[in-house]
């Protein structure tokens, strides 16, 4: 679940940041309207949230753009989120296709519930999800795993590979699909990293030696998570 958080406060940007890591998101961050521009153009996000007094393109400009764009990349989700509280600016962000609108200040625990509830909303439900593969299972509000009735211990990158397979077991995915989900666009990682981070889940999954579900390797393909035949 990658996000992009448009914010040119820096201490704000870095607080926001931070707790949807912690709560095992992929956050990448703009301090501009003109970047958070430039990176929707390319780049494919699961929520936008989106300050509305940015320098060098207003928070309404990009959401206008975005949305003019069309298809997947201009039907995001969009959390606005601006200090601009009055019912003007928030009617003028609704009518130009913001999906939500939150006014600072504001409290982390409800910024959490909104995002949590848009991402559940993409996917086509509103109802609490869980995702399954076997005896594996991914709650989507907690976003918690349970492998065999057990929390499934996992680091922030091991939870955003398994994430991405459980949510579509199966199909595989390539490499380069795991990596654009796992890391953001800043961080200094390479590619065969999702190699490491498979082989760790892998260890973790066999340490339940009842457990039933796999990541299975495609050579020149990518991994799929299956359930393994009794």
């Amino acid at each position: 679940m990658r996000i992009l958080l448009v914010e040119d406060h820096a201490e704000l940007s870095h607080w926001v940041a931070k707790a949807l890591r912690d709560a095992k998101l992929t956050v990448e961050c703009a301090a501009t309207g003109a970047d958070a521009d430039a990176l929707l153009h390319t780049q494919d996000y699961a929520l936008v949230i989106l300050d509305l007094t940015l320098p060098r393109m207003d928070g309404l400009d990009v959401l206008r753009r975005l949305r003019a764009r069309g298809g997947t990349r201009g039907a995001t989700p969009v959390l606005i989120l601006t200090a601009r509280g009055g019912l003007e600016e928030k009617v003028q962000g609704l009518n130009l296709g913001a999906d939500d609108y939150l006014a600072k200040p504001f409290e982390l625990a409800e910024l959490e519930a909104r995002v949590k509830a848009l991402l559940r909303r993409r996917s086509g439900s509103n109802e609490t999800l869980v995702h399954s593969c076997g005896q594996l299972s991914f709650d989507t509000v907690a976003r918690m795993f349970h492998y065999c009735g057990e929390p499934l211990a996992l680091t922030p990158r091991e939870h955003a590979v398994l994430e991405a397979l459980i949510a579509r077991p199966g199909r595989a995915l390539s490499k380069e699909k795991l990596f654009d989900e796992v890391f953001a666009l800043v961080d200094d990682a390479n590619i065969d990293a999702i190699e490491l981070y498979i082989h760790r889940i892998r260890k973790k999954l066999e340490r339940q030696p009842e457990g039933n579900a796999a990541i299975v390797t495609l050579r020149g393909i990518g991994y799929l998570l299956q359930e393994r035949p009794s």
